[in-house]
Formats: C-alpha cells, sequence, structure tokens
C-alpha cells in the first residue's frame, strides 16, 4: 500500500521513527518538538518558497521537527499530521506552553495594552498563545500575552470551544476570501473551513477533502440532508446549513458564501461532475 506523503514522513534518506519497517530510508527519526512563532505561515511540499501551498499553520501550534537544512524545516503538524517544509525562521524549539487561544475570525496584537497604538501583527481564529497578565486602558480589559497584549473577550482558555454547533462558527467566515491552501481568518479554502470551524467546536477533522470524506460518519441520501450535514465533490467539501442551503469557500465567489444547494450542483456538475457524497459527521 502506498503511503500518503501528507500524513507520513519518509524521503530516501530520512523517516520518521513510526515508519521504521514499512518504508526505506537511511536513517529514522523520533524528530523534536516546536511551536510556529509566525502569525501564519505555509505548509508547502517541497523547501521552496515558488512551490505551492498544502496548508497553513498558525501561531503557536505544534509540530514535530524532522530535519532542517538551508534554512528550511521539514515538520510534522501536532493537529492533523500534516507533512511538509516551512521556513526555519517561523518555528521555535523553546517556548512556554500556550494557555489561551484566539475566539474571533481575526484580532490585533498590540505592544501594549492600548488600541490606539499601532498593532504589531493581526492573528486568525485559533491562534495559540501564552497569557502572562491582565490591564485595562480606557475600561477596556486586555490581556497580556508573550506576543503582545490582545482585547480580552477576543481570547478564551484554550479547552474552551465557542459553541457546540460548528456551522455557527463557519458563518463567521462568511465574505472571508478564499485561499487554495488556506486555514486562517485571512483565507480559507473549501476543507480549511471545514476543519477550522470543528476545531473551535471541539471536533477533530482532517485537513482535505477526501480525507474528510473518509472519516467516521453516516453516509446519506441527498433527501435527507440536515443542517451540519457535509456535502462532497471531487476536490470540494460544503457544510449544510439547513436542508437547502450550502456553506463553503469556493472558488466562483472566491470567498466563504451561501448557496443554494441546487443551484450548487447545477454550477458544479458541467466542470466537476455531481456529488461524490453526503455524510453527518460522527462529531456532529
Amino acid at each position: 500500500m502506498t503511503l500518503d506523503r501528507r500524513i507520513f514522513a519518509f524521503r530516501p534518506d530520512l523517516a520518521e521513527a513510526s515508519l521504521q519497517g514499512r518504508v526505506e530510508a537511511a536513517r529514522f527519526t523520533e524528530g523534536s518538538p516546536a511551536q510556529v512563532r509566525v502569525p501564519k505561515i505555509a505548509l508547502r511540499a517541497k523547501p521552496d518558497v515558488f512551490c505551492g501551498l498544502d496548508t497553513e499553520l498558525m501561531l503557536g501550534e505544534p509540530v514535530t521537527i524532522l530535519d532542517v537544512a538551508e534554512g528550511w524545516a521539514w515538520v510534522k503538524s501536532g493537529l492533523d499530521d500534516y507533512v511538509g517544509y516551512l521556513p526555519q525562521a517561523a518555528i521555535i524549539d523553546t517556548a512556554p506552553l500556550p494557555t489561551h487561544w484566539v475566539t474571533v475570525p481575526r484580532t490585533f496584537l498590540y505592544p501594549e495594552p492600548d488600541m490606539k497604538r499601532p498593532p504589531i501583527d493581526a492573528i486568525s481564529m485559533g491562534s495559540r498563545i501564552t497569557v502572562t497578565g491582565e490591564a485595562e486602558t480606557r475600561g477596556t480589559r486586555y490581556l497580556l500575552t508573550t506576543e503582545g497584549a490582545v482585547i480580552a473577550r477576543h481570547l478564551a482558555p484554550l479547552v474552551a470551544t465557542i459553541s457546540d454547533d460548528y456551522v455557527d462558527i463557519a458563518s463567521l467566515f462568511l465574505e472571508t476570501p478564499y485561499l487554495w491552501g488556506g486555514r486562517t481568518g485571512f483565507g480559507l479554502d473549501c476543507s480549511g473551513l471545514v476543519q477550522l470551524s470543528m476545531m473551535m467546536a471541539g471536533q477533530q477533522a482532517p485537513r482535505d477533502s477526501d480525507q474528510q470524506a473518509a472519516m467516521p460518519g453516516e453516509a446519506l441520501e441527498r433527501a435527507a440532508l440536515a443542517r451540519g450535514d457535509l456535502v462532497f465533490w471531487k476536490g470540494h467539501v460544503g457544510i449544510m446549513e439547513d436542508h437547502d442551503t450550502l456553506l463553503h469557500a469556493n472558488g466562483h465567489t472566491m470567498s466563504v458564501a451561501r448557496e443554494r444547494l441546487d443551484d450548487a450542483i447545477g454550477r458544479i456538475s458541467p466542470l466537476y461532475g455531481e456529488p461524490t457524497g453526503f455524510k453527518r459527521p460522527d462529531c456532529k
């Protein structure tokens, strides 16, 4: 059986230790832990800035470093096992464990607890951050973190979820630009929207649409579709808001948008065929 290079780390010269006996490699490694230290970073199939992004990692997310060479790190995501290359400067191997995460689509990091100060950067929902204290300025409460000050109500303890209904969370991203490989509040692809929304509802989903089609769940007929069910095409996935309405990040509107399911099927079918399946995820 051919191993999926997206979630198994193997090259002729090096492979992750768990694959010993399953693949041939000059050596094997357990790797070493690290965290993403930048707001977002592309994870690529090759150590080349001109190689398209497979997915993205966010601030504070855990990775395992498998190899470092010529300024690039070969890593495996600690959240969804995705394997790829990112600039070595984008990760840090000694950092305090995150205590909170961002619970709004986007927010700012300020150099001090004052929203009138020019922000250092912007970070996405799902970003993980270490809170070290708190402060209040002109009636606005901030949490002080290792990265900067953040509006307090935009963060929650890492174990907290926004909603039990991941469709509610997905709808917060309406009009967010479509980005191939995107999984942040600054740009999302179809499966990135599903994964991020489920993650913030305390549920797990793999990264890509074919992986999501294979995750545990109940196969459905179209007539049985309800809120929270998933619709799959070859290379695409959307979320049902109700029996008739699809919510999806798509290249037609180049955004996260609502669309009547019938309209989406009619538009997509001439290009990519009919839906390949309908699923009610076990985590719904």
